[in-house]
């Protein structure tokens, strides 16, 4: 049922996610990727109707100073994001 919400959320416009789970995946990444502190993330959960899409994905942004922002891709929603899978995002 949640990940129906979650794309119901991304296919009619719906409320965007929890700010809560939105922290709560950043403060994964941060602590996974061991970045400086002034590094930004963004994290956001799409909705992909294309055939090809895993349907639920959640994308990190990790933008660090003076770096190449790097896009992180998990193929899952995000209230199911745990450290372990930002960590497989790196070696894809």
């Amino acid at each position: 049922m949640v990940r129906l919400g979650a794309f119901l959320r991304g296919t009619f416009g719906l409320p965007k996610p929890d700010k809560q789970a939105v922290d709560r995946v950043k403060d994964l990444a941060r602590s996974a990727l061991e970045t400086a502190p002034d590094t930004a993330f963004a994290v956001n959960e799409i909705a992909c109707n294309d055939p090809g899409c895993p349907g639920i994905e959640t994308v990190i942004l990790v933008m660090e100073p003076g770096r190449k922002t790097r896009a992180l891709k998990i193929a899952k929603s995000l209230d199911d994001v745990m450290e372990q899978d930002i960590i497989g995002a790196l070696d894809p």
